[in-house]
Order: structure tokens, then C-alpha cells, then sequence
């Protein structure tokens, strides 16, 4: 909404709201931890890659009709400009990183939770079965089961991580993770409030899409990356 009433392009703005949960610093750190730097930075790049044509394609198609009139009518918001301390950025800073961790926290905790039940309790061979590198279909079931879902992407690398060790493929699991963040069921929800069906449905295509090759792309290389 700030984005489209502060008159930036419609391309611009769905850019970010790709790349925003898909991938951030931290999301990179996390990942270099448990599939290690090529899979992280890969995953990073190709996550941007997504954005980026996303968004293009979104301007080019001219989407900007789609968005409804009270998000384009929206009045900007117009702040004096202020100049922080040093020991007021600190401030600030301390705050923000409590403020971040508050709302993470929940996440990898349900995401742990998940990860260790499916470690422990599901039978290697179901996951093998399903979501193994032999299922051609193993990737878009992925998407498919992700989207419905509802989490921040630090609580769905424990889950990945869980079910990498059973033995998923590699592409299958990213693309489980980047459904789930860029996807998720309430998020549209919400969008739709925002954006008119061709707009919403061009989105999710284009998404789903771009997150199904990635998929597969991963799972071609697999062998090569761990």
C-alpha cells in the first residue's frame, strides 16, 4: 500500500513482495548452516531471479489497472525529517532486535518441533517415496502442500532440514520453503484486499511458476551441491 500510494510501479512493488520473504540475510545464514554456502547463495540467487522477473513481467502485462482505486488513492504520508543520536540509534537498534527475535522465535520453535517429529516418527521410505528425487511430481506436490501454509522462512528450515535427512530431494524441499513464505493462504488472503483476481492470479502464476523450475533446477544438480 505505501509503495503504490507513494507512486512507485507496480512491478516494483510485487519485486518486493517476492524477495521480501523469500530471502533476507538472515535466511542466508541459516541456510549456509544447515545445506551449506553454495545451496544458501544459490537459493538467494535464484530467489532475486524470481523477483525480479516477476516483477518485470507484472509491469509489462500492465497490471497497474488491477490494483484498486483505494490503495492508489491512498494520501502519502509526508515526516519532518530527524536526525537520531548516536545513543538513540543504539537504542533504537536494541529495540529492533528484540522486536525481531519476539517475532521469529515462535517460528523456529514450531518449525524444530516439526523438523524433530518428522526426523524421529514418519519412516524414511514414505518420505523417500513422496518427495524423493525418483517422483517426477515430487516438486509440484511440494508447492501445492506449501501454499496453504503459514510461516516465516526461519521456521520452515528446520522442517527442510528435517526432511532433507529422510531423504527428499534437495529442489523439493526448496520449493516447499519458498511456497510456503511467498504463497501462504493468509497472505493471499490479505493481498486479495488490495489487488483485483487478475491481478492476484497472474502473481501466484508467475510464482508458482518460476518456484516449480527452481525445483527442478535444484534437483538436477543435487549430487553436485551436497
Amino acid at each position: 500500500m505505501g509503495f503504490t500510494s507513494a507512486g512507485l510501479p507496480v512491478g516494483v512493488t510485487f519485486s518486493f513482495l517476492i524477495s521480501s520473504p523469500m530471502v533476507d540475510l538472515g535466511s542466508l545464514v541459516l541456510l549456509m548452516s544447515i545445506f551449506g554456502g553454495k545451496v544458501a547463495v544459490l537459493y538467494v540467487i535464484l530467489g532475486l531471479v524470481i523477483a525480479v522477473i516477476g516483477g518485470t513481467l507484472l509491469q509489462k502485462l500492465g497490471m497497474e489497472r488491477y490494483v484498486e482505486d483505494f490503495i492508489k488513492q491512498a494520501p502519502n504520508v509526508e515526516t519532518e525529517g530527524y536526525s537520531m543520536t548516536r545513543t538513540e540509534r543504539l537504542q533504537y537498534a536494541k529495540e529492533q532486535l528484540l522486536h525481531t527475535i519476539q517475532k521469529v522465535a515462535p517460528y523456529i520453535f514450531i518449525g524444530v518441533g516439526i523438523g524433530a517429529l518428522i526426523h524421529n516418527m514418519i519412516p524414511q521410505q514414505w518420505i523417500e517415496t513422496i518427495l524423493g528425487s525418483h517422483n517426477p511430481f515430487a516438486v509440484i506436490l511440494a508447492t501445492v502442500v506449501g501454499v496453504p501454509m503459514y510461516a516465516d522462512i526461519f521456521g520452515t528450515i528446520p522442517v527442510a532440514e528435517g526432511l532433507l535427512y529422510k531423504g527428499a530431494g534437495l529442489g523439493t524441499i526448496l520449493s516447499f520453503m519458498m511456497a510456503v513464505t511467498t504463497l501462504s493462504l493468509p497472505s493471499m488472503i490479505m493481498l486479495k484486499k488490495a489487488v483485483k483476481p487478475q491481478l492476484l492470479a497472474v502473481f501466484i502464476s508467475i510464482c508458482v511458476i518460476g518456484i516449480v523450475i527452481v525445483g527442478y533446477f535444484f534437483n538436477g544438480i543435487q549430487h553436485i551441491l551436497i
